[in-house]
Formats: C-alpha cells, sequence, structure tokens
C-alpha cells in the first residue's frame, strides 16, 4: 500500500470498506436522486472528520447536489458515499431533501409518472 507524507494511505488504494469503517448499511435510507446540502454545522468545519467529510461538505457547500452526484465526483461506490452522507446528515453537518417520488396516482407504491417524465427530460437535455 502507497503512503503519502503522513502515516494514511493515500489514493484510490484506500479499499472502500475501510471509509466506512466496515458498515455497508447507512443509518438513514437516502434516494439516489436526493438532494444533499451542507447545513450550518457542516460548514463550520470544527465537526467534520475525515477527509471524505471534508469532501462532501465542500461540494454540498457550493448548491444542491444528488446522492449519485457526490458519488461520481468522489470517485466512490454509491454505497460508500450513502453511508456517508447517512453519517453526516445523522450529526446535523448536512440536510437531505428526499424527492416526492411517488405520484397520487400510484397508490401501489410505483414510481409515479412525473418523476419518469422529468427524468427523460434530463436525460434529453444531455
Amino acid at each position: 500500500m502507497v503512503f503519502g507524507g503522513g502515516e494514511e494511505p493515500t489514493g484510490s488504494l484506500v479499499r472502500p470498506y475501510a471509509v466506512t469503517r466496515g458498515r455497508t448499511r447507512p443509518q438513514l435510507e437516502i434516494a439516489l436522486e436526493a438532494l444533499i446540502e451542507t447545513t450550518m454545522r457542516g460548514r463550520s468545519g470544527e465537526f467534520l472528520g475525515g477527509r471524505e467529510q471534508q469532501a462532501i461538505a465542500h461540494l454540498c457547500g457550493g448548491g444542491l447536489q444528488s446522492l449519485a452526484e457526490i458519488a461520481a465526483r468522489m470517485e466512490v461506490p454509491i454505497g460508500v458515499a450513502r453511508v456517508l452522507v447517512a453519517d453526516m446528515a445523522a450529526s446535523g453537518l448536512l440536510a437531505v431533501h428526499e424527492p416526492t417520488a411517488f405520484s397520487q396516482d400510484s397508490a401501489d407504491g410505483g414510481v409515479g409518472t412525473d418523476l419518469l417524465e422529468r427524468v427523460l427530460s434530463g436525460l434529453r437535455r444531455l
């Protein structure tokens, strides 16, 4: 394993389970499209843990980011991002804004057509 100037591993050689301390289940269930923002407590920086928490707080400090965007920008699996974001949200460092993914006409709990239309519209804009 490669180490930087200090004792901490650097780069992509840090395994995902090391970042989450072996945990695979988040404290809170967070949807991929949930929007995340850094709270005032998170912006203060004094309660932030390691580099990952600092990076997430920085990413979400300039505007809302989805959980999927956080995972992509940090180049970590979505499960790792979900655990980290859930930990930070439970500590009051992040605010999670869950989408209203279900429409009135989807009583069976399925995804509403309004969400599917928004996704299709977003894909067309790409």
